[in-house]
C-alpha cells in the first residue's frame, strides 16, 4: 500500500513461555509465529516492514530470512511503548501511516488488517485500533470509553480497578497511526505505571487529551487477535491449525485415513490423490507427488517426493529427493542430499546419505550407501558398505550403469566399480574394478577334515 510501513514488534522473551528463546521463535505447525504474522503484514504491500528485535535476536532475525525487512535493535526491553520509541527514528523519516503489529498473534489474518488500514485512512483519526470482546479478558488491556461512546483510554490488567476489569472490551494490539502524531506521542510516554514500563497503550490516552481523534475498530473474532503467551495456548493453536491444514489437503484431493493423526507443516505442498496414513509427519518445505503413498510412522523433512512413490512404514527421509515410481522402506532411511532416480527400490534397514542413485538401481535391504555416486540399474546386494570416511575426510564411491554388487560386500572409498561388472559376495574392494569384469576379494576357503573333534580333544579334562 502506498504510504503505509509496518512495525513487528518482537523484542521481548515472552517469561510466561518458560523458554530459553525468544517467544516469537516458536513453531506453529513448522513456521515461526514471527513469520506467520509477517506473512499477514506482507499481504499489505507496506512501502518497508521494520521489525523491533532485542531477546535472541540473531536468531530471530535469522527466521526472517530471505524476507525482505529492516531489523531494528532494542537494547533493553522497557516496554511495548519503548519498542516503538526504538522504531521512532526511522519511522520520523517516513511519510503517511504506520501499521504496528505485535509478532506473537500469529493468527490475524491480511484481510483483518487490511480492514484496520482502510477504516483509519478513511476517517480523521490520527490513531486506529482493532479492539474485541472477550469471554475471558483477563490478560487483556481494557479499553474505556466516554459516555459518547468513544474510546479515551486503555488500562492494563494490572493498573485497572476491579471494576474496569470487568470490562470484556479489550485491546488485542493492532494499531495504525498517523506517523507525524505517532512521534508525538511517543515523546510524551512514560513508566508511571505498576511495571515501571513504557506501554503503546498509553499513546490513546495522550492523543486524546491533545484532542486528537482516535478510534475503535470491533472485530468480531475475538480469537483471531489473541496473543499466544504459554506453551498451552501455543500447543492449541498448533493443534487448530494442524486441523486446518489437513482439512484444506483433503479438499483438494488427499486422502488421510485418520486425519487426527497425520502431521503436515504449514509450509508442504500434497498434490492430489496422495495417501497419508496414520502417524505420518511431513515438515518444512516438503513436496509430495501426485499419487504417492506414504504410510504409518514415517517422517520427511524438506524432501521432494516425485510422483507414484510408495514410502512404507517408519521412514526417515529429510534433505532429499526420490523419483517417480520408487518404493522405500519399511524402515529406511534417505538423508542429507540424497537423490534417488525412478523406479529404484530402497529397502528395510537400508541407508542412503549424500549419494545419487540413478533409474531402476535397488539397495533391497541391509546397506550403507554414503558419499557415492551411482548410475543406473545397479544392484546392491544385502549388507554392502561404502566405506567411505577414512579417518580424516570422506571419499566417493562411484559404481557405473548395470553393475552388480554381491551380498556382503564392502567398497572401500575412493573406489570405481565399471560399467556392467561383478564383484563376488563377502568382498572387500580396495581398487578399481574395470567394466564388465568379475572382482573376487576374499580369502580362499579352507575345510579341515576333523578339526572339531581334535579341538574336543585337547581340551577335554585328564
Amino acid at each position: 500500500m502506498e504510504n503505509l510501513c509496518a512495525v513487528i514488534l518482537a523484542a521481548g522473551k515472552g517469561t510466561r513461555m518458560r523458554s530459553n528463546r525468544a517467544k516469537v521463535l516458536h513453531n506453529l505447525c513448522g513456521t515461526p509465529m514471527l513469520r506467520l504474522v509477517y506473512s499477514a503484514v506482507a499481504a499489505l504491500e507496506p512501502e518497508q516492514v521494520f521489525v523491533v528485535i532485542g531477546q535472541d535476536a540473531e536468531r530471530v532475525c535469522g527466521s526472517l530470512e530471505g524476507f525482505p525487512a529492516y531489523f531494528v535493535h532494542q537494547k533493553e526491553q522497557l516496554g511495548t511503548g519503548h519498542a516503538a520509541m526504538a522504531a521512532g527514528e526511522l519511522l520520523s523519516q517516513r511519510r503517511g501511516h504506520a501499521l504496528v503489529v505485535f509478532g506473537d498473534a500469529p493468527r490475524i489474518k491480511a484481510a483483518t488488517l487490511r480492514k484496520l488500514v482502510q477504516h483509519h485512512r478513511n476517517s480523521k483519526a490520527v490513531t486506529s485500533l482493532l479492539t474485541a470482546l472477550a469471554a475471558d479478558p483477563f490478560g487483556y488491556g481494557r479499553i474505556l470509553r466516554n459516555p459518547q461512546g468513544k474510546i479515551e483510554a486503555i488500562v492494563e490488567e494490572r493498573d485497572a480497578t476491579p471494576e474496569q476489569r470487568k470490562i470484556r472490551e479489550v485491546n488485542p494490539g493492532f494499531y495504525c497511526f498517523q506517523i507525524p502524531d505517532l512521534i508525538d506521542a511517543l515523546g510524551k510516554l512514560t513508566n508511571n505505571n505498576a511495571q515501571k514500563e513504557y506501554y503503546i497503550t498509553d499513546l490513546v490516552a495522550i492523543q486524546r487529551q491533545d484532542g486528537k481523534e482516535v478510534e475503535a475498530v470491533l472485530h468480531d473474532d475475538f480469537e483471531e487477535l489473541r496473543g499466544i503467551n504459554t506453551r498451552r495456548e501455543l500447543a492449541e493453536l498448533s493443534r487448530a491449525l494442524s486441523k486446518q491444514k489437513n482439512l484444506e489437503l483433503m479438499e483438494s484431493g488427499v486422502t488421510l485415513i485418520d486425519p487426527d493423526c497425520a502431521y503436515v507443516d504449514l509450509d508442504v505442498v500434497v498434490e492430489k490423490d496422495v495417501i497419508l496414513y496414520p502417524m505420518v509427519t511431513l515438515e518444512g518445505r516438503t513436496r509430495i507427488g501426485e499419487g504417492t503413498v506414504v504410510r504409518s510412522g514415517t517422517r520427511i523433512s524438506n524432501s521432494r517426493i516425485a510422483p507414484e512413490v510408495e514410502i512404507l512404514e517408519s521412514c526417515l527421509i529429510t534433505d532429499s529427493e526420490i523419483g517417480s515410481g520408487t518404493t522405500v522402506g519399511p524402515s529406511a532411511r534417505v538423508r542429507d542430499q540424497a537423490v534417488i532416480g525412478s523406479r529404484c527400490r530402497i529397502g528395510n534397514f537400508v541407508e542412503i546419505k549424500k549419494s545419487t542413485l540413478g533409474d531402476g538401481t535397488k539397495a533391497a535391504h541391509l546397506a550403507y550407501v554414503g558419499d557415492a555416486v551411482i548410475g543406473r540399474n545397479v544392484n546392491i546386494g544385502a549388507g554392502t558398505i561404502t566405506c567411505n570416511f577414512d579417518g580424516q575426510r570422506k571419499n566417493v564411491t562411484t559404481i557405473e550403469d548395470d553393475a552388480f554388487i554381491g551380498t556382503d560386500s564392502q567398497l572401500v572409498a575412493p573406489v570405481r566399480i565399471g560399467r556392467g561388472a561383478y564383484v563376488a559376495a563377502g568382498s572387500c574392494i580396495t581398487e578399481d574394478v574395470p567394466p564388465e569384469a568379475l572382482a573376487v576379494a576374499r580369502a580362499r576357503q579352507i575345510n579341515k577334515e576333523g578339526w572339531v573333534r581334535r579341538k574336543l580333544m585337547r581340551t577335554e579334562p585328564k
